[in-house]
């Protein structure tokens, strides 16, 4: 957020108001004062990024609970810091009970009262970002306010790799061919599967997705084929599979190595002819879908071992797409992190904690043997609270993940932190090297050497 910030100032005592006016105008804040509550109240949005400081007591018409009482009906959010006179206190302190920022009893240093508008509008500040990124988010998520579903939003990345990817996806959803997908555990091989479906001539036909490994053998080539009434004992009745649902459409075997050997050579005649017969049936049906299948192992080394046909393999291998491993493109987590933390706050319908920069750094340096799925699962809970034992031990980083020798571990490591500090401090350069305790030139020459890149930078 650039908006420069506002305090609004409401105390009847003239020569206090003009004091504290001054002072807040010389920490860099733009000023509003007001002799009473009424008048400010005008001026008080939920869209403002600032924070009230009023006297308790002593203002024309309303002041202390009433006027608390009617800023919170504009925004509860709003922050509000009284300042109390001496055997006032105990008002203050209700204040608070109700939803107050902070009081200060007069008289007070104008130090003090920076410091304390400093923390309330850093806490506004957050209150106003977790607000904007649910109404985007909103957005994305309805497509009558927001149709374009793009493949940055689908896929979240700005390392190379990430790049890659999105654009040998957007190039390859043009040509109807089929495409392997390879990927860990986790990885996001369906969100791939269904961008290039999406991107496709096939977006608005069926997407069906079937995993291989979550189906009985004995039921898998019912699954697929469908059958008719009486193919066997317990077929009551005609039943279309997922071959034929997905026709004019796109079909995603996911954990294709779990196929069993039988079904593959079945599998291999379908992607061939392009027709099916249901079980019990003599009639060829003709199908017009595009298949992508999606593995987590070497399916070259299991087709030489014989636990994976070869010609089904190579009649795959067409096209394959590779998405890499988390743990590989670690400068993507901060902003995986936001994303995450974005979806997790609308689905929760709960306000994002605070991103700092030890918890970025605490992200970024965990290897993700679940990947995105696991990232996912963490920032869930961390949004809904339940986070204080985020990763197991298990999980620290190790030597071996970051690299072979020292200086390439701590370049990492110091990589992660300073992305860490820019993204906690929302690309602030200034308040970035004054958290690190290194100079400004320091820091650029630490961005241009880990080639570090944030939303947007701020000098």
């Amino acid at each position: 957020m650039t908006e420069t910030a506002q305090v609004f100032i409401i105390d009847a005592d003239d020569h206090l108001r003009h004091e504290l006016t001054r002072s807040m105008q010389v920490a860099g804040y733009r000023v509003r004062d007001y002799r009473c509550g009424d008048a400010a109240l005008n001026d008080i949005h939920r869209g403002l990024y600032g924070v009230v400081v009023a006297a308790d007591s002593g203002l024309p018409l309303l002041d202390g609970l009433p006027l608390l009482s009617k800023v919170f009906a504009i925004d509860s959010a709003m922050p509000i810091i009284l300042t109390t006179t001496h055997g006032k206190v105990a008002t203050a302190v209700e204040a608070m009970r109700k939803g107050a920022y902070d009081f200060i009893e007069k008289p007070f240093a104008s130090e003090r009262l920076s410091n304390t508008v400093a923390r309330a509008l850093e806490k506004r500040r957050l209150v106003l970002d977790n607000r904007r990124l649910r109404q985007e988010l909103q957005q994305e998520l309805r497509p009558e306010l927001a149709p374009q579903n793009t493949l940055e939003q689908r896929l979240v990345g700005r390392t190379g790799v990430m790049v890659k990817l999105r654009t040998d996806i957007a190039a390859l959803a043009k040509i109807d061919i089929d495409v392997l997908v390879w990927g860990e555990t986790g990885s996001g091989k369906e969100v791939v599967a269904r961008a290039l479906h999406e991107e496709s001539s096939r977006q608005g036909k069926p997407f069906v997705a079937l995993n291989c490994g979550a189906i009985p053998i004995e039921m898998m080539e019912s699954e697929l084929f469908g059958h008719e009434s009486g193919a066997f004992t317990s077929a009551h009745k005609q039943r279309v599979g997922k071959l034929e649902y997905a026709n004019g459409g796109t079909l995603f075997l996911d954990e294709i190595e779990s196929m069993p050997i039988e079904l593959q050579i079945k599998l291999l005649r379908v992607i061939e002819t392009r027709t099916i017969e249901r079980l019990g049936s003599n009639k060829s049906i003709p199908l017009n879908l595009r298949f992508i299948t999606a593995t987590k192992t070497d399916l070259e080394h299991a087709s030489r071992h014989h636990a994976f046909r070869a010609d089904l393999y190579y009649r795959l291998n067409v096209v394959t797409l590779t998405i890499p491993p988390l743990r590989e493109r670690r400068d993507d987590i901060p902003l995986l992190v936001q994303h995450l933390a974005r979806e997790a706050s609308t689905r929760y319908q709960r306000d994002i904690p605070e991103i700092t920069a030890p918890l970025i750094a605490e992200f970024t340096v965990h290897t993700w043997p679940g990947n995105v799925r696991e990232l996912r699962n963490v920032v869930d809970r961390w949004v809904l609270g339940f986070g204080a034992e985020l990763f197991p031990q298990s999980h620290a980083l190790s030597p071996a993940t970051v690299g072979d020798d020292l200086p390439t571990q701590m370049a990492n490591i110091e990589s992660s932190l300073i992305l860490a500090a820019l993204t906690a401090n929302g690309g602030s350069i200034k308040k970035t090297y004054e958290q690190l305790k290194i100079s400004r030139k320091a820091l650029y020459e630490k961005m241009k050497k880990y080639q570090l890149k944030v939303d947007k930078v701020t000098y």
